[in-house]
C-alpha cells in the first residue's frame, strides 16, 4: 500500500495496468450511486453529510467536532451517524454509549462520542442507523461522518474535505489513484474545506474554506493531567500515529517544539490508519516521552504504557462557514417543517 501512495503523491503518473482497474471501479461505482439514489431514504430532520472523495484521512472528525460544538452554540442538538469501520459491534445499528471499548465501534465514532457526548450510531446502512438515532434521541439535525458516498441516505449540505497538504494526488480515481470520486464532484458539494491550506491546485471552486488544526492540549494516556499545547516539555520525544496521513501529525509535533531555541528531538513511527496497537508498539530504542493522536489513544487505554499523553487539537474555521450553514440550515427546516 505504501508504494501504492507514494504513486499517488509524489507527482507520479499513475500506472499504466492499474487504468483498466479504474475504469472498472469508476463504472460500478456510478451503477452504485445511480441504484442507490433511486432507492434514497429522505430523513425527516435536516442532515449534513462529512466526507471526502479521497481514500485515508483528511480531517473529517476534528470538523464533525467542530460543527457539534457551533451547532450547540446555536440551541441544535446534533446526533451523529457513522459506517464504524472495522467495528466488532454485537448487533447494528449500535449505539456507541454502549460500546466497551473502541473494538466495538471502531476508533473514530469511539473517539467523537467520547470528545463530544453526542449521541453517536454506526451501521453500514447509514439509513438504518439515522432511523435509530432519531427514534431513540430528541436530534434536530444528523451529521453524517465519513458518508458522501452512500447516497442511498439522502442529504441537505454536503462537505468535502480535502486534505490541504497532498490534494488529489494524481487525480485518479481508485486504485490508479486516491479519488473515490473523480474531482469534479467538488462542484456539486455545498462546502469544500480544505485542511491546512487553500488548495489551490483544486482551481476555482465556490464556497471552499480553510480549517486549521489548532493543538490545544497534550493530555495523559493514564490520568486526568492535562497541559496546554504551548507550555509541555519534552528532551525527547517518541510520536506514534496510525492516521491516514501520519506526517500531518509529525509536521504538528515540529511545528510546536522545533523553534530556534527548542532542542527536542522527534523520532516518527507511523502506522496504518486504524492500525490494531499491542504494547509491543511502543517498544522504542530511544528513551522519550510517548506522544500520539487522540484517535490512537483510545485504543491504548488498557496498556501500561510510561509518560504517555495524546494531543488534542481543535479545528478552526472562518466565522462565515459556520454562519453560511445555520442559515442554510433554518432554510432547511421551514421546507422540512421541523
Amino acid at each position: 500500500m505504501k508504494w501504492l501512495e507514494t504513486c499517488w503523491y509524489n507527482d507520479q503518473a499513475a500506472p499504466l495496468y492499474l487504468r483498466p482497474l479504474e475504469w472498472l471501479y469508476c463504472a460500478l461505482a456510478r451503477k452504485k450511486h445511480q441504484r442507490d439514489i433511486e432507492e434514497q431514504w429522505e430523513p425527516p430532520v435536516p442532515l449534513i453529510i462529512v466526507g471526502n472523495i479521497s481514500a485515508g484521512g483528511t480531517g473529517k472528525t476534528p470538523l464533525a467536532v467542530y460543527l457539534i460544538e457551533e451547532l450547540r452554540k446555536q440551541g441544535y442538538k446534533p446526533g451523529v451517524v457513522s459506517r464504524g469501520y472495522k467495528s466488532q459491534a454485537p448487533q447494528y445499528p449500535f449505539d456507541v454509549s454502549l460500546a466497551d471499548s473502541p473494538v466495538q465501534s471502531g476508533d473514530e465514532p469511539y473517539m467523537l462520542y467520547r470528545r463530544s457526548g453526542c449521541p453517536v450510531i454506526i451501521d453500514p446502512d447509514r439509513c438504518a442507523a439515522t432511523q435509530f438515532l432519531l427514534k431513540n434521541y430528541d436530534c434536530d439535525v444528523v451529521i453524517s461522518d465519513d458518508g458522501l458516498q452512500h447516497y442511498r441516505l439522502g442529504r441537505d449540505i454536503e462537505i468535502a474535505v480535502v486534505d490541504g497538504a497532498r490534494g488529489l494526488g494524481n487525480g485518479h480515481c481508485l486504485p490508479a489513484g486516491p479519488l473515490r470520486e473523480k474531482a469534479s464532484r467538488l462542484s456539486s458539494v455545498d462546502y469544500v474545506v480544505c485542511n491546512g491550506s487553500d488548495c489551490a491546485s483544486l482551481g476555482e471552486i465556490d464556497n471552499t474554506y480553510v480549517m486549521k488544526l489548532q493543538p490545544t492540549h497534550f493530555k495523559s494516556c493514564g490520568s486526568a493531567q492535562s497541559v496546554a499545547a504551548d507550555q509541555f516539555t519534552a528532551s525527547s520525544i517518541n510520536a506514534v500515529a496510525g492516521i491516514g496521513n501520519p506526517q500531518r501529525f509529525f509536521d504538528t509535533l515540529n511545528l510546536i517544539f522545533n523553534h530556534e531555541t527548542d532542542t527536542t528531538k522527534i523520532h516518527c513511527y507511523p502506522k496504518p490508519d486504524h492500525h490494531d496497537f499491542s504494547e509491543s508498539d511502543f517498544l522504542f530504542s530511544e528513551l522519550g516521552v510517548t506522544v500520539m493522536t487522540e484517535k490512537d489513544a483510545v485504543k491504548v487505554e488498557d496498556f501500561e504504557l510510561n509518560d504517555a499523553w495524546y494531543l488534542e487539537v481543535g479545528a478552526q474555521l472562518p466565522n462565515d462557514f459556520i454562519s453560511a450553514i445555520i442559515t442554510q440550515l433554518e432554510q432547511i427546516k421551514k421546507v422540512k417543517g421541523k
